[in-house]
C-alpha cells in the first residue's frame, strides 16, 4: 500500500546518489530538487508544488538519485513503490498523459542542450526549412543520396513556399543523378534483428505495418511530426546534424517506440531516425496515439519505461559530448559502449573488444573523421588499443575510465 509521508520544513527526503526505491507524489507543501548541471557543474534547483511528482526517473530505471530533495515547508507526500506507481499510472488517465509529456519535454530540452553544446553555445537552428536543408546536407556529405533525396522532397512538400526552395531543388536534381549512378552497386546483405520479447500490440495491427530498407531515412529532424512508430524488427539509429556532420544519439531495437515526442508536444521532430538494417515498424498517427495509450495501459507503461531509459542514456551521452579534450571524449565512447554491454555497470578492468569502426567513433564522439583517426592512432602508439578490420580491442578499460573520471572531476 502507498504510504503517506509527513516531512517538516528543512528536512531531506533523499540525497543525490542514493539508491532509488520509491516514487513520490506531493500532496501538500513544497520541496526543492537540487542537482548538478552536466556542463558547468553549477547547482540547479527546481521547486515542486502540490500535485507534482519526483523521484520518478531514478525510481523507474532503478538508477541512483540525480538530485537531493529538500523540504521548503511542512509537506505531505505519497510514497509509492515502482509497482504501485505502475498500477496507478495504468488506471489514471490524467497521470498517464501528464507523465508521458513530462518525459517528452525532458528529452526535448536535453536535445536542445546538445544542439547548443555542439554548436559552441550558438543558438540552435529553429527555422524548419533551414534545419531540414542542413539535415539534407549532412546526408549528402556522407554520400547517402537516396536519403538526401527523400529529405529534399519532404521539405518541398511540407514547405512549398520555403525561401530556400530553389536551393533545395538544385540539391534534389544533383542527388538523383548521383543516386542513379550508385544503384548498380550491390549492397552486402544484413539480417533482421528480432527481440525475444515482442511488443504486446503486434497482433491485429497488420494494417499499420511499414517496411524500410537498410539506410532508409524514416524520420527527419525539423519536419512536422504526424506519425509515431513501434519497431517490430531491425535496428533504428537516432542522429542529429551539426555543421554538416552527423552525431549518433542512440540505437533503438525491436519493441521500442520513436517519433512520439512530436505527437505528445505537437512540435517538429527533434532528431532524425535511420534504418540501420532492414526494418519493419507499426506506424500510427496522431489521431489514434492518445486512444491507443488510454485503451492499452500496458503499452503506455512500455512507452513510459522506454522514454525513461532514453532520457538516462542521452544524459549519459551528453555528459561525454561536454568533454572538450578529444582524446578523453574518444575514450568515453568506448566507456559508454562498455557500460551498455554490462547493463550500465562500471566498465571492467580487463581488455574489451568493440565492433566499432573509426567512422563510428567519429559519429559517437561528434568529431571529424580525421580527428578521430588521429586520436585512435595515438592510443594505438601507446598500446592502449589495437585496430582490426572488424573491431577495436582496448587493452585495459580501467585506463580509459580513470582518464574520463579525472577530466570530469577537473570540470566540477
Amino acid at each position: 500500500m502507498p504510504r503517506l509521508m509527513r516531512y517538516t520544513k528543512g528536512s531531506i527526503v533523499y540525497f543525490a546518489n542514493e539508491k532509488a526505491e520509491s516514487i513520490f507524489i506531493l500532496q501538500s507543501g513544497s520541496v526543492l530538487l537540487v542537482s548538478v548541471d552536466i556542463v558547468t557543474g553549477a547547482s540547479l534547483s527546481e521547486q515542486i508544488l502540490a500535485g507534482g511528482f519526483f523521484g520518478i526517473k531514478s525510481g523507474l530505471g532503478h538508477y541512483p538519485r540525480e538530485e537531493t530533495v529538500r523540504v521548503l515547508e511542512d509537506s505531505r507526500a505519497l510514497m509509492l513503490t515502482v509497482g504501485e506507481f505502475e498500477e496507478l499510472f495504468k488506471k489514471n488517465e490524467h497521470l498517464l498523459i501528464k507523465t508521458l509529456q513530462f518525459f517528452s519535454v525532458q528529452i526535448r530540452d536535453l536535445h536542445r542542450r546538445i544542439d547548443r553544446e555542439m554548436q559552441n553555445n550558438a543558438s540552435p537552428v529553429i527555422d524548419q526549412p533551414a534545419g531540414m536543408f542542413e539535415v539534407a546536407q549532412c546526408f549528402y556529405n556522407d554520400e547517402q543520396y537516396d536519403s538526401c533525396s527523400v529529405i529534399c522532397k519532404r521539405l518541398i512538400q511540407q514547405f512549398p513556399d520555403a525561401y530556400n526552395r530553389e536551393e533545395v531543388q538544385k540539391m534534389l536534381q544533383d542527388v538523383e543523378k548521383r543516386a542513379k549512378a550508385l544503384h548498380n552497386l550491390v549492397l552486402p546483405p544484413t539480417g533482421q534483428e528480432h527481440s525475444p520479447d515482442q511488443p504486446p500490440i503486434t497482433d491485429g495491427f497488420d494494417r499499420f505495418i511499414k517496411r524500410f530498407e537498410r539506410n532508409s531515412i524514416i524520420v527527419v529532424e525539423y519536419e512536422q511530426g504526424e506519425t509515431f512508430y513501434l519497431i517490430r524488427s531491425g535496428v533504428v539509429q537516432t542522429i542529429k546534424c551539426h555543421n554538416g556532420t552527423k552525431t549518433n544519439v542512440s540505437i533503438m531495437r525491436p519493441g521500442e517506440i520513436f517519433g512520439e515526442m512530436a505527437i505528445l508536444e505537437d512540435s517538429p521532430r527533434s532528431a532524425s531516425c535511420v534504418a540501420m538494417t532492414d526494418v519493419e515498424v507499426l506506424e500510427f498517427d496522431k489521431k489514434n496515439f492518445e486512444q491507443m495509450m488510454l485503451s492499452n495501459p500496458p503499452i503506455a507503461l512500455l512507452l513510459l519505461k522506454l522514454l525513461n531509459k532514453r532520457l538516462f542514456e542521452q544524459q549519459r551521452r551528453f555528459k561525454g559530448l561536454c568533454i572538450k579534450d578529444y582524446s578523453v571524449r574518444v575514450a568515453d565512447v568506448f566507456l559508454m559502449f562498455s557500460e551498455k554491454m554490462q547493463d550500465g555497470r562500471t566498465a571492467g578492468q580487463k581488455s574489451q573488444s568493440f565492433n566499432l569502426t573509426i567512422q563510428d567513433i567519429a559519429h559517437w564522439a561528434a568529431i571529424p573523421y580525421d580527428v578521430a583517426k588521429n586520436e585512435i592512432a595515438k592510443f594505438a602508439e601507446k598500446h592502449r588499443l589495437e585496430v582490426f578490420d572488424d573491431h577495436i580491442l582496448v587493452s585495459n578499460m580501467s585506463d580509459f575510465q580513470r582518464m574520463v573520471e579525472l577530466r570530469l572531476q577537473q570540470r566540477r
